[in-house]
Order: structure tokens, then sequence, then C-alpha cells
């Protein structure tokens, strides 16, 4: 396991501020000991949250040309047919993967291909479940083209996570698995692909990016 380069700062900053902290606890409770340790706990277990929310676990990824990978852990909270209004402005089939904050939070390429859309939107943090998330929060949309066919990915803020970070611009050529961005705490990815697309996930099915195999062309 690995620390994501988001979290060096974080980490960084969470470990002076409880340390502090600890340090004023102790100082003017000291004829309360029980005051002190109760705190340390505390702040022992918010370290570690923290810390292992940006850990990169070690895994066997999926690479295959005719499957579409799961973008990020979490669980399946929508798989339905929907009207496209950013960019295909047709209908396609969408799966949503809902991500608490105790997920992994690295998002990664379903596909391998050439990206010819990538936009950012501000908007709003509702909860990341919620219906409109998909169309009023913030969010990145990516639009991967392959030989296979074209997906839309989207990266969307929650009600917590008011931070996405996306690594990738028009032109690039990514590869199926590898990195793309992170959104940092609790938040949401949709994958809209193609009508015909046959979904191998089901609703409330827990997913793990990179691994889990969300559709076949």
């Amino acid at each position: 396991m690995t620390i994501h380069r988001e979290g060096k700062e974080t980490i960084a900053i969470t470990f002076i501020t409880l340390a502090i902290l600890n340090g004023i606890i102790y100082k003017f409770a000291a004829n309360c000991c029980y005051v002190s340790c109760i705190f340390g706990v505390i702040s022992i277990g918010l370290f570690l949250f923290i810390v292992s929310f940006f850990r990169i676990p070690n895994r066997k990824l999926t690479i295959d040309e005719n499957k579409i990978i799961c973008p990020a852990d979490g669980k399946v909270v929508v798989i339905e047919e929907i009207t496209d209004v950013e960019y295909f402005k047709d209908k396609r089939i969408q799966v949503s993967v809902f991500m608490s904050p105790a997920n992994v939070h690295v998002n990664r390429n379903p596909i391998s291909g050439e990206v010819i859309y990538n936009q950012y939107h501000k908007g709003k943090y509702l909860v990341a479940w919620h219906p409109k998330s998909s169309t009023e929060n913030e969010r990145w949309s990516v639009v991967v083209r392959n030989n296979k066919g074209t997906i839309l990915y989207k990266q969307i803020a929650g009600a917590l996570a008011k931070r996405i970070c996306n690594y990738t611009k028009v032109g690039d050529q990514v590869k199926q698995t590898e990195e793309y961005g992170f959104i940092k705490f609790g938040s949401r990815v949709d994958i809209l692909l193609p009508i015909g697309t046959t979904i191998n996930v089901q609703l409330n099915e827990v997913v793990k990016g990179g691994v889990t195999v969300l559709a076949s062309w």
C-alpha cells in the first residue's frame, strides 16, 4: 500500500494540528490524565482515518480491451437508461458508483483510448446519491474513444467532497486502469455507456476500481 500524492499536504496539516491540540490539552489538563488520554486516542483514530482515505492498495488490475472496467471503489447505486444532455445528446446507459469516505478514492480509466472531451463544471454540493447530483453538482466529465466505442465518465463532488482532481486533457492517449483522477472524501462517479452495452454489475453491488468488470462491449 502507498499514500496518494494528493494526501501528503492534508496528512501533514492534520498531524501538526492534532499534535498542537494534544500539547495544549496536556498542558491545561495536567491534573486530569483521563481527558488527555481520551483526546489522544481520538486523535490517533482521526489521523489513521485520514491516512487510510488517501491509501492506494496493491491489487491485480483487470486489463481487457473487450471489457469496461469500474473506475472507482464503492457501491453501484444507479443502473438506468438516461438522455445525456452534456455531450452525446442521445440515450445512454448510466451506471453510477457511490464512494463513501471509507472507500479508496483513486479514479481509474475504464478503457484505453483518446480523450476527446474534458470539461470541468462548477456546481452545488448535494449528497452524492441525490438524483440531481449528476447534472447540478460540481463535476468533471471525460469522454474517451477507441475502436470499440465511446464512453463518458464523470467525477461528481458530494456534500463533503469539495475538490475534484483530474489529470487528463483533450488529445491524451490513456490506458485502461491507469489513474486519471482523485476526489477528496465522499463522492460519486457516473459512467455513460452506449445503448446495447452488456452490464456486468447489479444494483448495490460493491465494486473495486481497476478490478471489477463494469460492462462488456
